[in-house]
């Protein structure tokens, strides 16, 4: 049996994805998560064989969370299930050590498919993403990207710089993140330095261009 925990903050399509894994003889869901924090809880405490998680969530991002069970949970595979093609954001999940992308409009079939080669250690790409990154890779060889400063925030700076993003002062990040007001300010400054920008106009479109946060998810 493949036990399984679904993340994604949409209560309704979560549901909908936990209802079609329990329909297969083979697959167990053993959790849920609505946001990126509680899946990285939820998998570590769990220890599932693959987490299915969407890579737009609130608190934390789909990508960090990959990064982050990967680094906690070595047995877990990850399947990510988004509406986004965009060949970046699926390399950057691949990196994070994801080992699925399946597409929301494409997911019954899909979706059984890449969590059973997940399962068994393999991977698995929707075709229209597999042909999106090849065609992106054939028209963009990879390059060296070590001058990025991004690469170089920690995953609680990554955090807060999601957070900021979504609008969050600093108090409601400290709530989140469970921290003093202070320590986010200092991780606030901490971003401003190391990526070179002066204001939240500037954070924000960092975080958009790294696919922390969605345009239409802004406002």
């Amino acid at each position: 049996m493949i036990r399984v925990v679904v993340a994604d903050d949409h209560h309704l399509v979560r549901q909908g994805i936990c209802a079609l894994l329990e329909k297969a003889s083979d697959i167990d869901v053993v959790g849920e998560a609505q946001d990126g924090q509680e899946a990285i809880d939820v998998t570590v405490r769990l220890m599932p064989d693959v987490l299915v998680t969407d890579i737009s969530m609130p608190h934390l991002n789909g990508t960090e969370t990959i990064r982050q069970v990967h680094r906690q949970c070595k047995a877990t595979r990850t399947v990510v299930l988004s509406m986004y093609a965009d060949p970046s954001l699926v390399r950057q999940a691949l990196r994070n050590g994801a080992t699925g992308y399946v597409l929301k409009r494409s997911v019954t079939e899909e979706l059984l498919l890449a969590v059973r080669a997940a399962s068994r250690g393999e991977s698995y790409l929707s075709p229209a993403v597999s042909n999106a990154v090849l065609t992106d890779f054939l028209a963009h060889p990879p390059g060296r990207n070590d001058a990025d400063p991004f690469e170089q925030l920690s995953p609680r700076e990554r955090e807060v710089l999601q957070l900021i993003a979504e609008g969050h002062t600093n108090n409601g990040i400290a709530d989140v993140m469970q921290v003093s007001a202070k320590t986010v300010e200092k991780h606030r400054t901490s971003l401003m330095t190391k990526l070179d920008v002066h204001d939240v106009a500037g954070l924000i479109r960092v975080a958009i261009k790294h696919k922390l946060v969605f345009v239409d998810e802004i406002g």
